[in-house]
Order: C-alpha cells, then sequence, then structure tokens
C-alpha cells in the first residue's frame, strides 16, 4: 500500500501542524517553548522552497487519505521525517520509513537532535548508525546534530 505521494503548496498547513505538533510534544527539553517556540513561519518558508525545488522530493504519508506526516530527500539526505503524534506506536512511520528507504541511494545519511531520543532509538532499529559527526543547528538555542548513515547490509526492521 503506497503511503507516500508528492507534496503540493495546498500541504504546507498540514505539514507545519503535523510537524508542530510532534516537535512540541519530543523536542520541548530541547527547545524550551517559553524561550525558544516552535518557529512556524520560518518552517513555512523553508517548506515553500523546499515543495517547489527540483532538486527536493518532498512527500507527505496519509493515513486514512489524510496528510499524517512528512518526509523530505534530498540527493543522498533525508532531509525530514515526521508523523502525526496520533500516529505514533501505529506502525506508519516504519511503514512510511520502508518505502522512503527505497527511493533514496545506497548508503544515504540523516542529521538527528542529539537529544532526540525518540527519534534515535527510530533510526536505530532501522539499520541507521551515527557516524560520530555533529554540527550545530542554524536553530536557538543551536543544539548539536549528529549524522546517521544506513548501510546496504543494514536490516531494515519494520
Amino acid at each position: 500500500m503506497t503511503l507516500l505521494r508528492t507534496a503540493v503548496p495546498a500541504d504546507l498547513e498540514a505539514i507545519l501542524d503535523v510537524q508542530q505538533e510532534g516537535s512540541i510534544r519530543s523536542l520541548s527539553h530541547i527547545f524550551p517553548q517559553d524561550r525558544h517556540p516552535f518557529p512556524r513561519a520560518e518552517l513555512a518558508e523553508r517548506w515553500s522552497e523546499e515543495i517547489t525545488d527540483p532538486a527536493v522530493r518532498v512527500l507527505v504519508i496519509l493515513r486514512h487519505g489524510e496528510v499524517a506526516g512528512f518526509a523530505a530527500l534530498k540527493d543522498d539526505q533525508l532531509l525530514h521525517l515526521g508523523t502525526s503524534v496520533e500516529s505514533w506506536g501505529s506502525g506508519l512511520a516504519s511503514a512510511a520509513h520502508a518505502e522512503i528507504l527505497a527511493l533514496l541511494p545506497e548508503n544515504p545519511r540523516l542529521w538527528v537532535f542529539t537529544g532526540n531520543h525518540r527519534a534515535r532509538r527510530f533510526y536505530a532499529k532501522h539499520g541507521w548508525e551515527p557516524t560520530g559527526r555533529t554540527r550545530p543547528t542554524a536553530f536557538e538555542p543551536h543544539p548539536e546534530l549528529l549524522e546517521y548513515r544506513w548501510v546496504q547490509s543494514s536490516q531494515d526492521a519494520t
């Protein structure tokens, strides 16, 4: 069953809604909302650019015909992957991940917040391994991102 379709500009608000709720729920220890609230306007601008950029493949993840997640791919990199809080634990992210992985070239990479333990567990479960490379994010307070790689020999436990 295909869970993915190409995102269009009309999907922007649904993508942001999913991202905002999930970010507040899972990243508030990294971005305390009283000091670093969810940067919706900045992210809306970024998503708008990515949706129209031919070098970036932006996808929405569908559940019951509605947008329940998002992903973005560029070259060998998984730029973004997120699903709605309501779908957490349902297997939707794992199923979408399997479809997304098939769209990426060999040995893809991604960056995840070092402090995003939920995402790090998800990626480890699905065969991604940290490379040890780190960099700060552009968003204040500039928490650290950790690079992961998926290798062809990895076991994708969907």
